[in-house]
C-alpha cells in the first residue's frame, strides 16, 4: 500500500474507517481537499479493491445468536479443501472462513442460536460435508475487541 497510496488516501481510509457513511464533501473539508479528490482517490482505491464494501456491523447477540465459536476443521486429505470450503460457504452461520496451517486446514467462525443449535450445525451440516475429517469447537466467551488493520 506504501507505494501505491500516499498521505491524502491514508487519511481518507481513515475517516471511512471511523464511519463508512461519511460524506465525501465532509471528508473533503475536514482534510481541506476538493470534492472531486476525494471522488478520484476513493474510486482507485474501490478499483485497487483497498475499499471493498461500506457495511454495517450487526450485533449478533441483539439478533438471537448467542453461541459464538471458532472450529478447526480437519481434512481427510488436504485435495478436498476446495470442495469443503464451497460447502461450508453454504452455511448461513458460518460467518468466516480460513485455509490455515497447523492442525487443522480450514479455521471458521459460526454463530449459532445457542449450543444447542451450534451442534446441529457442527453434526448435521459441516461434519458431514464429503472430506471432512473432524472439528474442534472453541467456544468464545466474549470478544475484547475487533478492529480493523493499522494504516500507517
Amino acid at each position: 500500500m506504501d507505494d501505491q497510496f500516499d498521505y491524502v488516501d491514508k487519511q481518507i481510509l481513515l475517516k471511512l474507517q471511523k464511519d463508512a457513511r461519511k460524506a465525501y464533501s465532509q471528508i473533503a473539508t475536514e482534510l481541506k481537499v476538493s470534492n472531486s479528490l476525494v471522488h478520484q482517490r476513493i474510486k482507485k482505491m474501490k478499483k485497487a479493491q483497498v475499499l471493498q464494501t461500506a457495511a454495517y456491523t450487526l450485533d449478533e447477540k441483539k439478533l438471537g445468536y448467542k453461541t459464538k465459536s471458532y472450529t478447526g476443521i480437519r481434512l481427510r486429505e488436504a485435495r478436498f479443501a476446495k470442495e469443503v470450503m464451497q460447502e461450508l460457504k453454504k452455511i448461513e452461520e458460518i460467518v468466516e472462513c480460513n485455509f490455515v496451517s497447523g492442525n487443522y486446514a480450514i479455521f471458521i467462525l459460526i454463530f449459532a442460536k445457542d449450543n444447542e443449535h451450534l451442534q446441529r450445525i457442527l453434526y448435521d451440516k459441516v461434519h458431514l460435508i464429503n472430506g471432512v475429517a473432524g472439528t474442534d469447537t472453541f467456544i468464545c466467551f466474549d470478544t475484547c475487541f475487533k478492529r480493523n488493520i493499522r494504516i500507517e
